[in-house]
């Protein structure tokens, strides 16, 4: 298998680690979008949170909130986003489960190329339903 993240939790690739656990491991980003931007990486590899196992869910989760909490200790951040995407149209670089940390300062220049705006009431309802009926 040639996965990026594989071959780093196998050394086979340098990074930066900064947590691991029985089910994580936590690396900087080599592409940051602001100063601390890190990547919490299940071991086991799964291209997406559909093939993703319960269990490496629930650590990689308890993995970013001790790393989140890390990350305010050390850059005092006004804020962070928990960024995580599941296939090309979502934008998922990497096709190995992962969660992005990113540390937000006031006025960093960044942002999402997002435009809240009102969606077709009935349209929601109906898609709320049909998952609803699913989920029971």
């Amino acid at each position: 298998m040639d996965c990026v993240f594989c071959r780093i939790r196998d050394g086979q690739i340098p990074s930066m680690k900064i947590f691991e656990d029985g089910r994580t491991l936590t690396i900087m980003d080599i592409n940051p979008l602001n100063s601390g931007h890190c990547l919490v990486v299940t071991k086991a590899h799964a291209p997406s949170l559909f093939e993703a196992e319960v269990e490496d869910l629930q650590a990689a989760i308890a993995a970013a909130k001790k790393v989140a909490l890390a990350i305010q200790h050390v850059l005092k951040p006004d804020g962070l986003n928990l960024l995580q995407a599941n296939g090309p149209a979502a934008f998922q670089s990497v096709p190995h489960f992962h969660i992005h940390l990113i540390p937000r300062w006031n006025g960093d220049g960044k942002g999402f190329d997002w435009t809240p705006t009102p969606g077709n009431r009935d349209q929601i309802m109906k898609v709320g339903e049909r998952l609803r009926g699913l989920l029971k």
